[in-house]
């Protein structure tokens, strides 16, 4: 009913080209009648910064997505701290439409966020196609079991299936947490394991050989590890040059390239047998960084078993790609120390822009 004082603010809105608009507010201030106090009027077109509109925030922020706040703050004549802290309102209203995720299929990872061994988990919701939690200490099950405190038991009860890489914290926590969730091991890490074993044997090939028998072994690591449809026309005349040269290796790849015929299987059984039928050809073959990646995957064979069931066949592709994300994240700010920001960036990064 009336008012306690009120003054002229400057607050900055969008641009209009290279002019920078300005708009001049009225802000009043009232007293309260039950408390006595003087309180501000709240304008619901400001930014939580009040000496900016709520729009300019939001194209600070949509300019953010694929710009520095150093080359932003410097095109807009703003600084450094306040870029930011415009981004962070941007990216928390993009949460806030989000709304609160349910997922049913959950892809689970880790991320280091600096040396030292200092991880972070990350929690994709796979049928959404976005990362929905980011926290912990580490990549302990104390730290995978704040995840589910945040999601709720009602849920975690929806969750139907859990991917992840053979870490025991995150299979235990899954288990206990999340009960009627199958488990199902990314594929992706899997593939590395074996990519490891296949370069165990190259180095070791190496060593073994001397003179003029190494030159077709040095330099080649990628060429192995690549499939061949991948490889350029001089990768693939290098590999040919290669495994025609060393019959260890030669085996080696082959053993490799056939193992990827695993996930194509429907049924538990017929992947089963193919398994035992490739352990058999390692016999004889004095491969052993091979034999321990096929005990690894007999200790694991309940998580890869899960693939062969159409239910579970979901894009575990986009766990891998959300890593390359994140890591450029982090190198076009060369490291973040802000770890709040970092996980506002991490969670609306494929999210459409407001």
């Amino acid at each position: 009913m009336g008012w306690y004082d009120r003054r002229v603010r400057r607050v900055r809105d969008l641009p209009c080209g290279d002019t920078r608009i300005y708009v001049e507010v009225e802000i009043r201030r009232v007293r309260c009648r039950s408390c006595g106090t003087v309180k501000r009027e709240r304008l619901d077109f400001l930014a939580d910064n009040p000496f900016y509109t709520k729009r300019f925030a939001h194209y600070v922020g949509r300019r953010c997505r694929s710009a520095t706040i150093k080359d932003l703050a410097t095109e807009l004549h703003l600084d450094w701290d306040t870029v930011k802290t415009l981004e962070k309102q941007y990216m928390r209203a993009q949460l806030a439409k989000a709304g609160t995720p349910g997922p049913k299929v959950i892809g689970i990872d880790e991320i280091s966020i600096r040396k030292g061994h200092t991880y972070r988990i990350v929690v994709s919701d796979l049928i959404r196609r976005r990362p929905i939690w980011f926290g912990g200490e580490d990549r302990s099950e104390a730290s995978m079991a704040q995840f589910y405190d945040w999601l709720g038991d009602k849920k975690s009860r929806h969750v139907r299936l859990a991917v992840m890489d053979m870490w025991k914290p995150f299979r235990n926590t899954a288990t206990a947490r999340a009960p009627q969730a199958a488990i199902l091991f990314d594929k992706f890490h899997i593939m590395r394991h074996l990519g490891e074993a296949l370069d165990t044997v190259r180095k070791a090939e190496y060593a073994r050989l001397s003179g003029k028998d190494r030159r077709y072994i040095k330099g080649q690591k990628y060429t192995l590890l690549s499939r061949r449809e991948n490889l350029s026309l001089k990768g693939s005349q290098a590999l040919k040059t290669l495994l025609a040269a060393n019959k260890r290796l030669n085996t080696a790849y082959l053993l490799k390239e056939s193992f990827g015929q695993l996930w194509s299987y429907e049924r538990e059984g017929w992947a089963r047998r193919f398994f035992e039928n490739w352990r058999t050809s390692l016999k004889w073959q004095r491969l052993e960084p091979y034999e321990k990646f096929a005990e690894m995957i007999e200790r694991h064979w309940d998580g890869i078993a899960a693939y062969c069931k159409p239910e579970n066949k979901v894009s575990l592709g986009f766990v891998e790609g959300l890593n390359n994300k994140i890591r450029v994240i982090q190198r076009r700010a060369y490291g973040l120390r802000d770890e709040e920001y970092l996980r506002l960036k991490i969670l609306t990064c494929m999210l459409p822009a407001l």
